[in-house]
């Protein structure tokens, strides 16, 4: 089964393993330092929403960016240093100023990255082996976002409510990552002349007038699943009010992500087998379900998403 799994994905693997690692040690303390500081609800929604933006927008701009100069791995390595940089920088300053900036630059960061690791993943994959090297990647991905709450449990049982220097610690992960990016090496691609290296933040949206139909009921399925998915900070301060303690609550993000590494790679080989956009629109169905007893927004995104990829 992982000879399916070559060298670049190993490292790309890797990578994100170590920031996964970094950034889930602090996303289920996030919520709780920023109450700490004096954030609302509503304002670490304004954060959030703002953040998230940031990432969708500058995923299209740079991956095409990446398309045009026919290079991934500088995106890949520039990505992955903002991210690294932005977690430790949180702890310096409370201004929400400050927040607002180094949250954004995480996520600027994922922006850069993502198009470019993801055709990077999918260059080192066959269509009979795209689930297995995707699902491959996602299992190790989550195998950092277990290790990282794991490491802020463990922080926390010695030094409870010391949140600030958990930031600081991600800057260990954050070195590997950065050290581990300088090992990839992307494919030599047949050199195509293109017009202009210049275009718009925007431009990446023309691509829709020529895209296949199918592309289009996937994206829009997407949008509206985005559209009405909760950010997971809500659902962590929701389990917090719910009484649990500290230990409790990362306890349940750990098992969470847990679960998620463990079928990651298994849903990959069957979706291989029985077609991606099944296993898609089964893990849709199943997210739903969970969320049923959350609230009706739930079952209002998966049915509209259900209805475009359909």
């Amino acid at each position: 089964m992982l000879k399916y799994i070559s060298r670049t994905v190993w490292i790309l693997s890797l990578v994100s393993l170590f920031n996964d690692a970094a950034s889930e040690m602090l996303i289920p303390i996030m919520p709780l330092f920023l109450t700490s500081i004096g954030f609302s609800a509503l304002l670490i929604g304004i954060l959030e929403g703002i953040a998230e933006a940031t990432a969708g927008l500058s995923k299209g701009y740079f991956g095409k960016r990446s398309d045009v100069i026919q290079k991934r791995t500088p995106f890949v390595q520039v990505g992955y240093l903002l991210s690294a940089l932005s977690k430790p920088m949180m702890a310096f300053l409370t201004y929400p100023i400050w927040i607002f900036f180094s949250r954004t630059l995480d996520k600027l960061g994922k922006g850069v990255r993502t198009g470019a690791r993801d055709a990077l993943l999918s260059d080192e994959a066959t269509p009979q082996t795209k689930g297995k090297v995707f699902g491959f990647h996602r299992a190790m991905d989550t195998a950092g976002a277990v290790i990282g709450p794991a490491l802020a449990l463990l922080y926390l049982y010695y030094h409870p409510a010391d949140y600030r220097t958990l930031f600081y610690i991600t800057a260990i992960p954050g070195i590997l990552v950065i050290i581990t990016t300088l090992f990839i090496r992307e494919k030599k691609q047949e050199q195509k002349l293109t017009t202009t290296h210049k275009f718009s933040f925007f431009a990446f949206l023309k691509y829709w007038k020529t895209s296949p139909n199918n592309y289009r009921k996937l994206v829009i399925g997407l949008l509206v699943f985005t559209l009405f998915n909760s950010s997971d900070m809500f659902l962590l301060l929701k389990a917090k009010d719910a009484g649990l303690n500290d230990t409790e609550y990362i306890g349940i993000y750990i098992f969470f992500n847990l679960v998620y590494a463990l079928f990651s790679l298994p849903a990959g080989i069957i979706a291989d087998k029985k077609g991606l956009k099944n296993v898609y629109i089964f893990g849709l169905i199943i997210f739903s379900i969970v969320y049923f007893g959350m609230g009706i927004t739930g079952n209002i995104y998966i049915i509209g998403g259900l209805f475009f990829l359909y």
